[in-house]
C-alpha cells in the first residue's frame, strides 16, 4: 500500500475531531450536526454535509475511516484531488438523498395509515412529539389503537431518527475501486483465500440492496440506513464510468 495522500488525511482528521468534538457537546451534536428528516424542527441545511461527518460510536467511525485509509488514497493516486473530492461529496449527497427519498415513503405511508384509522393530523402530532426517549433503544410513546404498533413505530422511527456517517461516501469510494482495480485481491478478517475486488464489494452491495429491500440486517445494526449505501455506490458507479468512457474518448482521437 502507497503513502496516505493529503486529502485523505485531512478527511480522516475532520471525522475524528467530528467524533471526539461530538462527545463535548452530546446531544446538542446531533441536533445540529446529523441529518434529520427534513420534515423535523431539527432540520438544517448544512446537515446535508455536516452529517458525512458524525459517527454512532467507535465500532461506526473505525470502520469506515479503515476503508477510507485503505481505499482512499489508492483512488485519489489515480483520479487525482478534485475528481477525488468530487466523487466523495457526490456519493455522499446522492446517499443522503435516496435515504431521505425512501424515508419519505416509508413516513407517508404510516402517516396515511394514521388517517384511515380516523386519526387527525392534531392526534398525529401529537403522538410525534408525546415521545419519551428513555435510553437509546427503549422510548414511551402514545399508541392509538385503531393505528396500531407497527405504523406507530415507523412513524417515530423516520420522524426522530437522524442519519450520520460517512457509509455513503464510502462506498461510493468502494464501487469506484471495484471498477478501476476489478480483479486485484482483496481479503476478508479472518478468512485468508484471496477474493476479487468485484467480487467482494458487489456482494457488499447486493447484501445492501437485500437488508433495504426486505428490512432484514445482514451487515451492519438494524438501524444501518442500507438506502444510503446504495445510493453511494449507485453515484460512484456513474461517476467512475462517465470519466472513463471520456477518457476512452479522448484517447480515441489522439
Amino acid at each position: 500500500m502507497g503513502r496516505i495522500t493529503e486529502t485523505v488525511k485531512v478527511l480522516l482528521t475532520i471525522n475524528i475531531i467530528f467524533f471526539v468534538g461530538s462527545y463535548f457537546l452530546d446531544n446538542r451534536a446531533t441536533e445540529l450536526f446529523a441529518l434529520w428528516f427534513p420534515e423535523n424542527e431539527n432540520f438544517r441545511f448544512w446537515q446535508i454535509i455536516t452529517h458525512m461527518f458524525m459517527h454512532g460510536g467507535f465500532i461506526h467511525i473505525f470502520f469506515n475511516m479503515f476503508l477510507l485509509y485503505i481505499f482512499g488514497s489508492l483512488l485519489e493516486n489515480y483520479l487525482g484531488q478534485a475528481r477525488f473530492l468530487f466523487l466523495y461529496f457526490s456519493a455522499g449527497l446522492g446517499a443522503a438523498g435516496l435515504q431521505i427519498l425512501f424515508t419519505y415513503f416509508s413516513f407517508n405511508s404510516a402517516y396515511q395509515a394514521f388517517l384511515e384509522a380516523g386519526a387527525s393530523p392534531e392526534q398525529i402530532q401529537q403522538v410525534l412529539h408525546g415521545v419519551r426517549f428513555i435510553s437509546s433503544t427503549q422510548i414511551e410513546y402514545h399508541l392509538i389503537p385503531t393505528v396500531g404498533e407497527e405504523n406507530t413505530l415507523k412513524l417515530i422511527g423516520t420522524y426522530w431518527s437522524p442519519m450520520v456517517g460517512a457509509s455513503g461516501a464510502i462506498f461510493g469510494i468502494l464501487a469506484a475501486f471495484a471498477f478501476i482495480y476489478p480483479n486485484v485481491p482483496l481479503y476478508l478478517m479472518f478468512i485468508p483465500i484471496p477474493i476479487k475486488a468485484k467480487w467482494l464489494i458487489g456482494a457488499y452491495f447486493v447484501l445492501s440492496v437485500f437488508s433495504a429491500v426486505t428490512g432484514i440486517p445482514i451487515l451492519g445494526p438494524e438501524n444501518t440506513a442500507h438506502w444510503a449505501h446504495i445510493g453511494g455506490a449507485i453515484i460512484g458507479f456513474i461517476c467512475i464510468y462517465y470519466w472513463k468512457k471520456d477518457q476512452f474518448r479522448q484517447n480515441r482521437w489522439d
